[in-house]
């Protein structure tokens, strides 16, 4: 069975590291003037004029291509995973991502094929709590980054990402407590029937407050950052990793 399982998934973690990453340069070559105005991004590749729009242009071309054919080599199915998200990617941002509200959605319905994609993978079927899960704690980080952004950048944050002059003031925190609020249900939900799961709550609650702390307190709300840079949350999210892996594989 690992001789089968071990080489498609890793043939599908390549596949979508490159996909993502095409995803991910070809975001940057559509917002590499607004860009500009954002103090880290401005000092990436592409705003910066390090590599050009036809070079940035012809690798994510060709990182796409190879992560659709290792997607392919796996199953067609997971290639049709692969292929559907990278039509989310470029859908996001060519259009969606200039729409309030549904720039959120479509970010979050990335981390779902994702979550698809490792359930067909591995053959296991993906419980509905789950499913809810994952979509609301994407939704909540990817509320949470919007919103740091706008206290950031203040003024120049609407020239930075066009969504954000069009949501009201106070919507983002509205919608960054509401979904906290029902990742910490929907997952204490899906822990229960987990047996020793249900001691991770706790911590699944810290962090989300901790993460809402930073956002609130003007704190780079970047998912990555925040958890790279905050050693309290770094130090939450490993005990908590710890934890699942003790509640279900020990």
């Amino acid at each position: 069975m690992f001789s089968t399982i071990l080489p498609n998934g890793l043939l599908t973690f390549c596949a979508f590291c490159m996909v993502s990453s095409s995803g991910y340069i070809f975001n940057d070559l559509m917002d590499r003037e607004r860009d500009i105005y954002h103090p880290q991004k401005c000092k990436r590749a592409l705003p910066s004029g390090a590599v050009t729009v036809r070079a940035g242009a012809v690798f994510a071309f060709i990182l796409l291509v190879l992560g659709v054919f290792l997607a392919g080599l796996s199953s067609v199915k997971i290639m049709f995973f692969v292929l559907l998200y990278a039509v989310i990617s470029v859908m996001y941002s060519l259009v969606f991502k200039n729409i309030p509200i549904i720039d959120i959605f479509s970010v979050s319905a990335g981390f779902l094929v994702r979550l698809q994609t490792g359930g067909e993978l591995y053959n296991i079927p993906i419980s509905p709590w789950l499913f809810i899960t994952v979509f609301l704690l994407a939704f909540f980080l990817s509320t949470g980054k919007r919103l740091s952004e706008l206290k950031s950048l203040s003024k120049s944050a609407k020239l930075h990402r066009t969504s954000l002059a069009d949501y009201p003031p106070g919507f983002l925190s509205g919608m960054l407590y509401m979904s906290g609020s029902a990742v910490l249900a929907t997952y204490s939900i899906y822990s229960i029937d987990k047996s020793r799961l249900i001691f991770t709550v706790p911590l699944c609650m810290f962090g989300l407050l901790r993460y809402i702390f930073r956002v609130s307190s003007g704190i780079n709300g970047d998912p990555t950052e925040s958890l790279l840079k905050d050693w309290v949350l770094f130090a939450v999210s490993l005990v908590w990793l710890l934890m699942v892996i003790w509640s279900i594989y020990l």
